[in-house]
């Protein structure tokens, strides 16, 4: 079995917008959107990616490569889309002709370029009038024998015929009001019990998971912080039913569940539960800066958002406080750091004072962002449970959208 028929990695299904075909320049990050893909090399290997790029061009076809850092591989591909379903098209057309029976479409995260603003991104050619038949206009294709890649760390297989037991998803997390592919998790759970079953990365394929339940319905849930949850539901036992639902497409044997994610609104509430601070201190640590990043991006997006952040602690101690020295690190436990003695309520200010600081640094009005100190007065959890840490977070509320 060869690598491209263990490797479909991606395919993500959005609603219906204009695409657009270009090829982007050598070796640069590939920008956000969808690829008809034909190889995939290691980031050590680019020698290989512009090789056998060029070997394609040599045999007509208008191929080129560039890097994805979130999955640290070189693509070698032959169309780009900032529209799936006429990416799928594309793909589906490129493996009917033989050469490439193994392509398949890599889904890049983040906001889509649209055609009146592609003429802004660097080094790259622009073909505006592209169509579903894209693939079929190139010149036709020539016996090329590709070369050997890189293997992938885990075997991802696809399956063709649609049977109980390998019914095979994709899980489509799109935001449709600034044509965003958006990175994150769903949680499927079997419905009749309320019980987890496993979380998967979204705008990636999965086989529908046997709830071994009486009823088999299965509900997944997506949950990305500065979006609203949305919960769908299909059944393990009778997806084809679940054709009628707004939310569900079937594209071939894949059934697509598409999340059109929608921002924040006025009232609603959500936990920075990726932020994470020092013991006893008001430093946050280094990898909270993703999340923090998320809500950057949210208060960007918005300039009309004002939230409060609610800062909550595991119990009512007093003791140490430490927070950020001169340096004003905020994610550095240093020797430059102050300590004092004060009670969980400041603590919990402090910490909320220092999302905020991070805020205004990267050019967020300080007047959009209030903070309320709760210091132990509201636990999720009994303080002496397992679950106790997640007591001490920072909640987001908003105030106006």
């Amino acid at each position: 079995m060869t690598y491209y028929q263990r490797a479909l990695l991606s395919i993500v299904l959005c609603l219906f917008i204009p695409h657009i075909s270009f090829a982007q320049s050598t070796g640069k990050e590939l920008v956000p959107g969808y690829y008809v893909v034909v190889a995939a090399y290691a980031d050590t290997k680019e020698d290989l990616a512009q090789a056998y790029k060029d070997k394609l061009k040599t045999s007509g076809h208008d191929a080129e490569y560039g890097f994805n850092s979130s999955r640290g591989f070189y693509f070698v591909y032959i169309n780009y889309f900032t529209n799936l379903k006429e990416g799928l098209h594309s793909m589906l057309a490129t493996r009917k002709k033989g050469v490439f029976t193994d392509a398949w479409v890599r889904v890049v995260p983040g906001d889509i370029k649209m055609p009146e603003s592609v003429s802004s991104v660097p080094d790259q050619k622009v073909s505006p009038d592209s169509s579903k038949e894209n693939v079929s206009q190139q010149t036709e294709p020539q016996a090329v024998t590709p070369d050997p890649i890189e293997e992938p760390q885990e075997e991802i297989i696809q399956y063709n015929p649609m049977t109980l037991g390998n019914t095979e998803v994709f899980l489509s997390l799109f935001n449709a009001t600034n044509n965003r592919i958006i990175d994150g998790e769903i949680e499927v759970v079997d419905t009749e019990r309320s019980r987890s079953i496993q979380k998967v990365k979204g705008n990636e394929y999965m086989i529908l998971p046997d709830p071994k339940s009486t009823s088999g319905q299965l509900s997944f849930i997506a949950e990305v912080f500065g979006y609203r949850k949305i919960q769908h539901e299909i059944s393990y036992k009778t997806p084809l039913a679940d054709t009628t639902k707004s939310y569900v497409d079937l594209i071939g044997t894949t059934f697509v569940i598409n999340f059109d994610m929608v921002r924040y609104r006025m009232g609603d509430i959500a936990t920075l539960y990726q932020v994470f601070f020092y013991n006893d201190a008001a430093i946050m640590l280094p990898e909270s800066k993703y999340q923090l990043g998320q809500l950057l991006q949210l208060m960007n997006e918005n300039t009309n958002y004002k939230i409060r952040l609610h800062g909550h602690t595991n119990g009512n101690y007093h003791g140490k406080i430490v927070s950020a020295g001169p340096d004003q690190d905020l994610f550095t436990l240093s020797s430059n750091a102050t300590s004092t003695i004060g009670s969980a309520k400041q603590l919990s200010q402090l910490r909320g004072e220092v999302i905020k600081e991070y805020l205004v640094k990267n050019g967020v009005n300080a007047d959009r962002i209030e903070v309320k100190a709760w210091g132990g007065k509201r636990p999720v959890y009994d303080r002496r449970s397992a679950n106790a840490k997640r007591n001490v977070r920072v909640e987001v509320e908003i105030l106006q959208d």
